[in-house]
């Protein structure tokens, strides 16, 4: 947990909503200098913000309408903090809470040096990262119509299995195999919306693929350097990490991308598990599923699992082997080096 320490002559707290926002000022004493409800409007805040705008801080919550206003901030010269929401929500509680209190206890914190801090994602590439997890949503949702026709035939208990549908080769007259009208209606709409997505998702990708060789292509490339690492994974790892100078240690890293037990201890005793939603879901599923694609047709890794397997079980051992590949992107970038494969699978053998 990072908290934001530095000293200011004015401190703005905002409990930031999509048609409105709350806004508390305080000055060094500590005193309530501005406290209002105004429009989502650059204006309005800015007016709001004038005779105090000298050496403050803007502080929000990390909701899903902060982009405005943090590049708002970085076009305005101000200095801008962005509060962990799940990390707030710990620290600061109270009998009542509305927006009015809310903003309040942001410039609060902010002010007392306990505002924990998330990261900022630059102007850059921050659509371009929307973007690619909006085509992963859109995969997804592909991933879900196909697994509905395979249920769909157990339900009615096809004599032969369909095969891999999720090539379209392999597809072929797939809604005549199932004799109700209504049934092979649902399966041609399914079909229809897939081969929708599929037309999308392709378009999609070339169209990642060249923002992100204008973005980072080195870092591009050197996370492709990874067995099993291609297209998506490569861009995932690059557009959700963004710059790995933003960890000082490695175990920053890890943690942030979901490969760490955290654990609750106190006087000795440990108490069980917790904080397994903090951090970033996208990187934890790009290791667990580059982990996986890794060990195909991969003899040495094969047999590194089995190893694992044995002592540890296979879900852990996959578990440990995450682990050990995010700390190895970590090295990667930091010292601009590609995937070294025999040192990889010699840690910890």
């Amino acid at each position: 947990m990072r908290f934001h320490t530095k000293q200011h002559q004015h401190y703005c707290g905002v409990d930031l909503h999509a048609g409105a926002m709350y806004v508390c000022i305080l000055n060094a004493a500590g005193e309530i200098v501005a406290h209002q409800n105004i429009p989502t409007r650059p204006k309005s805040f800015l007016r709001l913000i004038k005779p105090y705008r000298k050496y403050l801080a803007v502080a929000a919550e990390c909701m899903f309408c902060w982009y405005w206003l943090a590049d708002l901030c970085a076009k305005e010269g101000i200095a801008f903090v962005l509060g962990h929401a799940l990390y707030m929500r710990a620290i600061h509680g109270g009998k009542a809470k509305n927006d009015r209190i809310d903003s309040h206890k942001i410039a609060v914190l902010l002010r007392g040096g306990t505002l924990p801090q998330a990261y900022v994602y630059p102007k850059g590439m921050r659509s371009t990262r929307d973007l690619l997890r909006r085509r992963n949503h859109l995969a997804r949702k592909k991933g879900e119509l196909l697994s509905h026709i395979q249920n769909t035939a157990t339900q009615y208990n096809l004599p032969e299995p369909l095969g891999r549908i999720a090539k379209p080769s392999e597809r072929g007259d797939l809604p005549a195999r199932f004799a109700d009208p209504a049934v092979r209606r649902m399966v041609e709409v399914d079909l229809a919306t897939i081969e929708h997505y599929e037309h999308l998702l392709d378009g999609l990708e070339r169209e990642l693929v060249r923002m992100a060789t204008l973005h980072d292509p080195v870092n591009l490339a050197l996370l492709q350097s990874i067995p099993g690492v291609g297209r998506i994974l490569g861009l995932v790892m690059l557009y959700e990490i963004e710059d790995i100078a933003r960890f000082p240690r490695v175990q920053d890293f890890a943690s942030y991308c979901r490969l760490v037990k955290p654990s609750k201890e106190s006087n000795g005793k440990t108490y069980g598990h917790s904080g397994k939603k903090i951090g970033n879901a996208h990187l934890r599923w790009a290791f667990a599923e580059a982990v996986v694609l890794m060990l195909k047709g991969n003899k040495p890794a094969q047999a590194v699992v089995q190893k694992l397997a044995s002592k540890h079980g296979k879900g852990k051992a996959f578990a440990i082997l995450s682990h050990r590949l995010g700390r190895a992107v970590y090295y990667m970038l930091k010292n601009q080096v590609p995937f070294d494969p025999q040192q990889f699978l010699r840690q910890g053998t």
